[in-house]
């Protein structure tokens, strides 16, 4: 299993990128919301998921970990292939598919072309538990993709400061509930001053 490729960008379409690591060229799929991350860049690291068929071995390339972990959700919902589930990081930002499955928004998950409305209920359905672990919240919970984000690196940086993990979560659900226009720094502060 491949976990990253780091090289030059020999070739880049908002398909597709080819990337030359070690005198190969790599041929790795990617999204537009990756794109837009590495369009203006000479040199690229990429998170990979690596499929292997019976006909092909394909690259799906992810500008971080987010997107790769929503992509492998994605795919192991019935019905949803690797196609598709680029098609879906496409159209919606990681947090906006984390945001859309939380708050059981079926209609934003079917204006993406191609997921109708049992494809985009079974999304909710089959994801909604391992949205809202993976983004460590209850399920109660409803954070937009900007304040999951910002979530998560407010998490990483008390725990890098020493503070249990669970506590914190709660911590910051709790801030991020009452007031979600948190900055970084003033979410952090106020988390300090929680704990």
């Amino acid at each position: 299993m491949y976990e990253y490729i780091k090289g030059i960008v020999a070739e880049l379409t908002p398909t597709y990128v080819a990337v030359e690591a070690g005198g190969i060229g790599y041929a790795v799929n990617i999204s537009l919301q990756t794109y837009s991350q590495i369009n203006d860049l000479r040199e690229v690291q990429l998170w990979l998921h690596h499929i292997v068929r019976e006909d092909a071995e394909l690259l799906f390339g992810f500008f971080d970990k987010e997107e790769r972990e929503i992509f492998r959700l994605l795919i192991s919902v019935s019905g949803i292939g690797p196609n598709t589930a680029r098609m879906i990081l496409s159209s919606l930002s990681s947090g906006e598919i984390r945001a859309a499955i939380m708050q059981d928004d079926v209609r934003r998950l079917q204006s993406i072309k191609g997921i109708g409305l049992k494809t985009a209920q079974r999304l909710v359905v089959d994801l909604k538990d391992k949205v809202v672990k993976t983004a460590g919240l209850s399920g109660n919970a409803v954070v937009s993709g900007h304040t999951a984000g910002l979530q998560d690196e407010a998490l990483s940086a008390l725990v890098t400061l020493g503070f249990a993990k669970a506590p914190a979560e709660k911590a910051l659900a709790l801030l991020l509930r009452e007031n979600p226009s948190y900055t970084l720094e003033s979410l952090i502060k106020a988390a300090l001053k929680h704990l």
